[in-house]
């Protein structure tokens, strides 16, 4: 079987289990938060992750699928790229890379987001850098009859960033948000390397 976290990962992981105690989230919800704490160091993740009814089930389903994930930049796909290749090997797609020159009016990141999105409506979707593209997502989803398998809204900053996650809230579908300022590329890889964990770990038990 192979070992997706390194012993040292693990070690971690124990240290942030001796810090939080007694927590209010389900298993598979602190397994996403520990991550997160890991990756960031920063316990207030206990509090700011927000999982829809079906977000977790949903996104497992998803990536055992082989179902493409689109992120927002690169960095997200890099951060996630090892344990993918580890994993199930779905297709990674980085929305910015997708866009040479922004259309008028948008960003690179926009302009490429809804670019994928046309082709992946169903795709599991990490925005983890660029508000005006968890916003575009947002409209896309609200007009379409395809549901994205999830939505991981952790968009970081000042400008309309607490906004992207409000619209991301007020939408019927799978998605994991970070609430507030907070987030970034570093915390949506961490949240789907946390994902591809737990569906690894199902995929391999129902074995």
């Amino acid at each position: 079987m192979t070992q997706l976290n390194h012993p040292i990962l693990e070690k971690s992981f124990a240290i942030i289990d001796a810090e939080v105690g007694e927590h209010h989230l389900s298993s598979q919800e602190y397994a996403i938060a520990r991550r997160v704490i890991h990756t960031t160091a920063d316990f207030d993740y206990l509090n700011l992750l927000q999982f829809s009814s079906n977000a977790i089930a949903s996104g497992i389903n998803a990536l055992r699928q082989r179902t493409p994930i689109i992120t927002d930049v690169t960095m997200i796909k890099q951060g996630i790229i090892t344990l993918v290749s580890k994993t199930f090997q779905n297709p990674i797609i980085a929305a910015v890379e997708q866009a040479s020159i922004a259309d008028s009016g948008k960003t690179r990141t926009e302009t490429g987001l809804l670019r994928t999105y046309s082709q992946y409506p169903q795709g599991v979707y990490l925005i983890g850098n660029a508000p005006t593209a968890l916003l575009a997502l947002c409209d896309q989803v609200a007009e379409s009859p395809i549901k994205p398998a999830l939505i991981i809204g952790a968009t970081v900053g000042f400008v309309s960033v607490v906004e992207s996650k409000q619209a991301l809230a007020a939408l019927d579908v799978p998605q994991i948000r970070v609430q507030g300022r907070k987030g970034g590329s570093p915390v949506a890889a961490a949240i789907l390397n946390a994902l591809l964990v737990l569906a690894w770990d199902h995929d391999q038990s129902s074995r």
